[in-house]
Formats: C-alpha cells, sequence, structure tokens
C-alpha cells in the first residue's frame, strides 16, 4: 500500500523522468561510441577503449569542412529569418491590413506540410530562374524554411506583451526609437531569442531541403549520411557528443542567469 501511494504521488514525476532518459538515450550513446576504437569501418559495436579520435577530430577528410559550411550557413540562415521574421510577427499584431488573416495562415505552410514539397518546389524555382546550385541556394531556402518558426515564436511574444508600458514610455517623452529600443525591444527579446535558436538549430540540422538544393555542396548533415553508407568514422561521434555538451551547457548558464535575475527583482 505504501508503494502504491508513493507511486501515485510521484508518478508525473516517475513518467518526466522516463521521458528523459527515452530522449536522452541516443546521446549518450553517441558519447560512449566517441571514444571507441572499431575494427573495421562501421562504428556500430564496441570494441576497446580509445580516445583517439577526440586527440583528431578534423582527422577525416572534408568532416571539418562540412561542419564549417553548416556552421556558417545556419549563422547566416539565423540572422537572415529572425530579422524578417521578427519584423513580420509585429506587422501581424501591430498592425491591420488586407489579407492580414490570410499571410498569417499561409506563414504556418511550411511548418504543416512535408519538407520534400519544400524542398522539391524550391528546387523547381531555382532551376527556372538559372540559379547555380549550391551555397546561395541552400542558404535561400534555409531562410524561407526557417522563417515561419521565427514569426510563430515572437508573435506569441508580441501578443502577450503589455501596450501600456510603451504607452507609460511615451508619456514620459520617449520618441518611437527610444520606445522601440529600450521598452519594445528587451520585453521582446526572449521571444526572438527562442526563434533564433530554432531557426539554427533547424538549419544546421536540416538534410532533406539541403540534398534537393545543394548541387555538389556538402553540409555537415550530408557528410553525415554519405559516411554512413560507407561506414561511419568515430569524428561524426565526438562532433556529436561536443555538440551535445555546448547545448547543455549552453542551457545551464541560461537557467543560472535567470534564476540570478528572479533573486535580484526578489
Amino acid at each position: 500500500m505504501a508503494l502504491l501511494t508513493w507511486l501515485k504521488r510521484n508518478l508525473v514525476v516517475l513518467a518526466g523522468l522516463l521521458t528523459l532518459f527515452y530522449l536522452l538515450l541516443p546521446n549518450v550513446i553517441v558519447t560512449v561510441f566517441s571514444f571507441n576504437q572499431p575494427k573495421g569501418r562501421f562504428n556500430y559495436a564496441w570494441q576497446r577503449f580509445s580516445a583517439d579520435a577526440w586527440k583528431d577530430p578534423c582527422g577525416v577528410a572534408d568532416l571539418c569542412g562540412s561542419l564549417s559550411l553548416s556552421l556558417q550557413i545556419a549563422f547566416w540562415a539565423t540572422l537572415g529569418a529572425t530579422v524578417l521574421g521578427t519584423m513580420i510577427a509585429f506587422a501581424l499584431v501591430r498592425y491591420r491590413f488586407r489579407a492580414r488573416g490570410a499571410i498569417s495562415s499561409l506563414l504556418f505552410l511550411p511548418m504543416a506540410m512535408p519538407e520534400v514539397v519544400m524542398a522539391a518546389s524550391l528546387l523547381t524555382l531555382f532551376l527556372n530562374m538559372g540559379a547555380q546550385l549550391g551555397f546561395w541556394t541552400i542558404l535561400i531556402a534555409h531562410i524561407m524554411f526557417c522563417l515561419s518558426f521565427v514569426v510563430t515564436a515572437v508573435k506569441a511574444r508580441v501578443m502577450s506583451m503589455d501596450p501600456r508600458l510603451e504607452q507609460a514610455a511615451q508619456d514620459l517623452y520617449a520618441g518611437p526609437f527610444q520606445t522601440f529600443l529600450r521598452v519594445t525591444l528587451p520585453i521582446a527579446a526572449p521571444g526572438i531569442a527562442a526563434g533564433a535558436l530554432l531557426a539554427f538549430a533547424l538549419s544546421f540540422d536540416d538534410f532533406i531541403i539541403t540534398n534537393f538544393n545543394a548541387g555538389s555542396t556538402v553540409t555537415f548533415p550530408m557528410f553525415v549520411w554519405g559516411s554512413a553508407q560507407r561506414g561511419t568514422p568515430v569524428q561524426i561521434n565526438v562532433i556529436g557528443t561536443a555538440m551535445f555538451v555546448v547545448a547543455v551547457l549552453f542551457v545551464l548558464v541560461s537557467m543560472a542567469l535567470s534564476n540570478r535575475r528572479t533573486r535580484r527583482k526578489a
């Protein structure tokens, strides 16, 4: 009886922990196999412990080049999608114009439709324009793909903003630019940051849209897919582990800063 009572009381916590374990299990496996010394081409069975791959993460030809290219594309795609998405979100929330509802609905299509549809459509567009497939076509495709996610994140934040704060700033003789810079932008910043992080993750991780519009250009996801056909090098696990650790550290630092601000306000 005591066990059943304890389970009922902690059921939500246990379900959350099990879900978290299920989500993190692939990352744990990638981390473990980044220290493996495989026999042959495939790194699918544990052989013995080795840190050689960590000492030379760029030991596989073109791996770090594709990683650098993916980071560049993700950075510029995030910048473009964040700027455009923020402006679109403010326009949809703050202004009334014709076709506002239709535009708002159309912005959800890239999130609702399969990626392969958008990838094929963009490829058709680039071919009809006579554009050479490569870095710029990937970048344009990623901006268009990430734009909807940024608009959704920023729009939700802007809709929850209290307009009286901006009105108070105007009553204190702040101009439109000062009001936006000192009141509106700081309040909308969490939504903008969330949209930017989501856009970066989506751009860096994308394979389908990139594969259609890359031509001979090879990004990191495409390199991983191509390597899996011939044999997965341990260095891929090293890069994946390093990215996972950086993401976890980023989240922990953000949480620490948020808790610090909360304590200061209290």
